[in-house]
Order: C-alpha cells, then structure tokens, then sequence
C-alpha cells in the first residue's frame, strides 16, 4: 500500500548543503517557511518530512536556494574567463565526474531505450524496496544493536524503519541516500525513551560471550544516547562529521564534542581503544560475533501494510463513535433550562411571635393625629395675598 507521489524534495543533505550554501541559518529558513527551527533540523536530518502547504513552500524555496547557487557560481565563472581569455578551458575527466547523473526518466528517447528488447526490465516498486531491504538490513541490525545491546529490539527497529520507508516508498525510492533514511528512523526507535517501559525490554538479555566484547558493550551503553549515536555512525559507519552532525540533528561542533566525549569515556575505561583505527575494528568485530537476523522482505512490507491498514480502521470506527456519541448526545439533551426545584428543609432556631407591647405617649399622639388627617392626604393649597 503506497501513496501518492508528493512534491519531490532534495535530500536531507542537499538541503543543508544548500541553506549553507547561501549563507542562511535554520532560524532564517524557519522564518521564511513559517515552522521553527527545531523542525527545519528534523527535515534536514530526514528523521521527518514535510507535507502539505509546507511541504510546497520548501521545495519552492530550496529551488530559490539552487538557482542563486547557480547564479553565483556561473558569476564566478565569467569573472574567471574575463581575466584569462586566452585559456578555454577543455572538457576532462575531472569535469565529467563533477557532472550529477541523470535521472531514470530523463527524456522520452531513454524511455524507449530502456524499453527495447534486450535491456533489463525496470523494477517494480516491491523488487526496489526488497534489494534495498536485503543490502542494508543485516548491516543496520546489527548497528542497532551496538546502540541498544538487545538483540530482539535491534530487529524490530529496523523492521519498523522499513515498514515506514515502505509507505512512503515514492519519497524513499527518489532520496539520494535511502540507506540513510532508514538507518536515522532505525536509531529514532531503538533510541525511544518509551522502550524502557515495555515488558519485554525489561529483562536483560544474555551479554555476549567474550569478555572483551561484553566489557565494550557494557562501556558503550553506559554513554548518553547521542554520544553513543554518534561514536557508532562516525567510527562504525564511516560518516564524516558534517554527515553525522546532520543525521544526529545537531551542529558540526557540537557533533565532534559528543565524539570527543565519547571516545574520551571509552578509552577511559578500555585504554587499548584509544586508537579510532582499533576502535573502529572493535566495534565492527563486536557486531559481527552476535547472531542477528532479521525477517524476509515480503515479510516485512506485508507487516507495514497490516500496521497501514489497522491504523486505518482505527481512525474510521474513532471517527465512528465521536460521530455516534455527538448524535445521541444532541438526540437526548433538554431543549431547554429547567432549573432544579430544591426539597423543602425544615428551618430551626426562628423565635416564637409575640404580640406588641404597650404604645408610649408620644406613638399613641402620632397616631391619633393619623386618624384625624383626611384619607385623601392634606388639603390642597391655595395662594393668597396678605
């Protein structure tokens, strides 16, 4: 289950390539596309992709960003041949390896082409993601399981990272590095806070065999997430530091200072480590003497496809039952405010009536002058002259 093609967006590195390019910050480009800096890393790491309105107005913006680079640098190009025009400078191999490839499609006459008989027949959608699948998931296993030291959990993060690359396979299958889309929304679940709390993460497993590889594992663990994150993509993958510092969404020199740190923290306590050549071939060593495995590619995609279509059901009958529970609601409340009669409460403490007391003489004077006065009030006053 796939869905439709959005807008095409470059890679998470050409993006940062080309926001630095431009000398522009992620504050600066979060206000321009109206979101915060903290969602312009997201997208620029690929741990999270834009949609919608926002995803249009990025695209829109990184082609800004590609056409001034290209300006800028066909500037350069005519100021450098202003001031040597006796040199046309030649077309050479070095010239032809700065040179992007083509896309699959670039024109109609490649379409027939690669249509003729005798050529290699395109891959399907599910052919592309199982050779993907099947050339990066042994790899990715078991670098999850150097950040989370569980065998089990290291599978199930890198079958759910495919699951996700799966459904947005039209996205993944255009992206420049699809190994690395998968590898950072692997290490996003395996890194999860709310692993912790799920029961069957609770046990330890079983430490590996070799002392050496259970001491290493043991010092790795002991390291903050992103420290360890970083020690693993940059001296167990190979990344270089801006690499890194993308996938791990921070800066470049907050990106070395983890590494530092990390490598500072495991030398510490295993003094032969010291040397990033040795660590390196530790750690590859370290993975590669676990028996990890992982599922088949038709496995996993039809998984992803269950997890689309449960979700799916899910949002309908929730939607289904807030629709039911509004309509009963409208159907059975009052039209209208009726106050609440409150039940008779009987009233202590009052005291007993009694009857008034004798008049004084100045009250039985007011009051016999009452009696005398007309009923209609005082007489009506007439002027007169004196």
């Amino acid at each position: 289950m796939t869905r439709s093609p959005a807008t095409p967006l470059p890679p998470p590195k050409e993006r940062r390539r080309l926001r630095e390019a431009t000398a522009l910050t992620q504050t600066q480009l979060a206000a321009r596309v109206n979101v915060t800096p903290a969602t312009v890393r997201a997208w620029e790491s690929g741990r999270t992709t834009p949609r919608g309105r926002k995803r249009e107005a990025y695209a829109r913006l990184l082609k800004t960003l590609a056409q001034d680079e290209k300006q800028a640098q066909e500037q350069e190009q005519e100021q450098a041949q202003e001031q040597e025009p006796d040199r046309t400078p030649a077309a050479g191999p070095a010239q032809a390896l700065d040179r992007a490839p083509a896309p699959a499609s670039a024109s109609a006459s490649e379409a027939e082409t690669a249509s003729a008989p005798g050529d290699p027949t395109p891959l399907t959608p599910a052919q592309a993601f199982d050779a993907l699948y099947e050339f990066s998931a042994p790899a990715l296993v078991r670098q999850a399981f150097l950040l989370t030291g569980r065998r089990e959990l290291a599978r199930e993060s890198v079958e759910r990272a495919f699951q996700t690359a799966w459904e947005y396979w039209p996205e993944v299958a255009r992206d420049r590095d699809p190994v690395g889309w998968v590898r950072a929304a692997a290490y996003e679940f395996a890194l999860s806070p709310w692993q912790r709390f799920r029961p069957r993460h609770r046990q330890p497993e079983p430490s590996p065999a070799d002392p050496g590889d259970r001491t290493l594992l043991n010092t790795l663990l002991r390291l903050p997430p992103r420290h360890r994150r970083t020690l693993v993509l940059y001296d167990g993958v190979g990344l270089d530091l801006p690499e890194t510092a993308a996938e791990t969404e921070a800066s470049t020199p907050a990106a070395a200072n983890r590494l530092l740190h990390a490598r500072e923290a495991v030398a510490g306590r295993l003094p032969a480590l010291a040397d990033p050549q040795v660590l390196h071939q530790r750690l590859t060593e370290l993975a590669s003497a676990e028996r990890l495995w992982s599922a088949k590619p038709p496995g996993v995609r039809k998984g992803g496809e269950r997890r689309v279509r449960f979700r799916t059901r899910a949002a309908i009958a929730f939607t289904v039952a807030l629709i039911g529970t509004t309509a009963l609601t409208v159907r059975t409340a009052p039209t209208h405010y009726e106050p609440s009669v409150s039940p008779g409460v009987a009233v202590r403490g009052v005291p007993p009536r009694v009857a008034p007391g004798s008049l004084s003489q100045e009250e039985r004077e007011l009051r016999q002058k009452l009696r005398d006065q007309l009923q209609d009030g005082p007489e009506r006053l007439a002027p007169s002259l004196e």
